[in-house]
């Protein structure tokens, strides 16, 4: 039984997709909600909030955090090794900068999305606007339950490369 903390900054109804996606790859994981709340966009914070509540939890908790102002770009999505051993499930769009400053980064990984991208709705792949729940709550519950080892989740990219804010 693993463990797995959402954070967005959607408000109403599209965070409990997320939930709900969770669930249906594992009914045993236990979800929970840091916030839905972050003001839009703001990276700053919602990697203020992670790094204020990850030395909390224990190691392999995956934290699925989607504040994402470039969704529909080119911007990686990225699964990152934090320092105490748990996991953040996040577009690399600086928040993995503010982690890197605070709890530490040991390493980083680009989701394989041929893999680690949620295929059961047709209209999934076409539209970048289901990221939050078919890429990263998807993966996230994937590596959580340990249907994939944080290895699977796809190939390691240097800690130089991540975007800074």
């Amino acid at each position: 039984m693993g463990y797995i903390v959402i954070q967005t900054d959607f408000g109403g109804a599209s965070s409990g997709s997320m939930t709900g996606m969770c669930m249906l790859v594992d009914p045993s994981l236990q979800v929970f909600d840091l916030t839905h709340q972050v003001p839009k966009f703001d990276i700053r914070k919602a990697g203020e909030n992670l790094a204020e509540v990850i030395p909390l939890w224990p190691a392999g908790t995956v934290f699925v955090s989607v504040v994402d102002p470039g969704v529909g770009t080119p911007r990686k999505a990225s699964v990152a090794k934090i320092a105490n051993g748990c996991y953040v499930v996040t577009p690399d769009n600086g928040i993995l900068q503010v982690l890197a400053d605070t709890v530490g980064v040991s390493e980083v990984r680009e989701i394989d999305q041929t893999i680690n991208r949620y295929k059961g709705n047709p209209w999934s792949d076409k539209s970048d606007i289901f990221h939050g729940r078919d890429v990263f709550a998807y993966c996230g519950a994937r590596l959580a339950s340990g249907v994939i080892s944080y290895e699977e989740t796809g190939p390691q990219y240097d800690l130089t490369e991540i975007v800074k804010l």
